[in-house]
């Protein structure tokens, strides 16, 4: 199939207008200058397969390079979550064993906590999971630390497509 047989979509349909303004809120706090007391993170996730090679690879020579078995072993499943301060070039990656809404509070509840832990508000701007709501801070932890988190984190989401229509 060639590129010409494949139309991407990147505007939204015409009759979306939910999902035009939710872009533009997110567009509108990117846009925004840095400030230390209210930094924009931004949060993301990505389950990965574990594996571990079968054989041994072979080390590269000045005839070959590096060959690795196509074999592996399934080793389970893990979920990277990856922060990163636009605007200040930050990032971190951590690894959990799961992808739930616990695993998701307990990392984004680390950030004020942690490295933020003298700012003012953080604005996180995510994804439009089901796993990303308030309700998970209360999930992960007593009520009074999870209302500090709600407190010091606005929760910004990615809009997602409502209407499906063909066009």
């Amino acid at each position: 199939m060639n590129s010409r047989n494949i139309q991407y979509r990147v505007i939204p349909p015409k009759n979306d207008a939910e999902f035009a303004a939710d872009m533009e809120e997110v567009l509108e706090i990117y846009e925004k200058p840095y400030d230390k007391n209210h930094p924009v993170m931004c949060m993301g996730e990505q389950p990965v397969q574990l594996i571990k090679e079968r054989r041994q690879p072979r080390p590269a020579t000045e005839n070959h390079p590096l060959r690795i078995d196509y074999e592996y072993e399934r080793c389970g499943t893990a979920c990277i979550f990856m922060f990163t301060e636009p605007l200040s070039g930050w990032r971190e990656a951590v690894a959990r064993p799961r992808m739930t809404e616990t695993d998701q509070a307990i990392e984004a509840a680390g950030m004020p906590e942690g490295r933020y832990a003298d700012y003012e508000k953080v604005i996180l701007v995510c994804d439009n999971l089901d796993t990303h709501t308030k309700g998970a801070f209360y999930e992960m932890s007593e009520p009074g630390r999870a209302r500090s988190s709600v407190r010091r984190i606005e929760l910004c989401y990615t809009p997602k497509h409502r209407n499906t229509e063909a066009g």
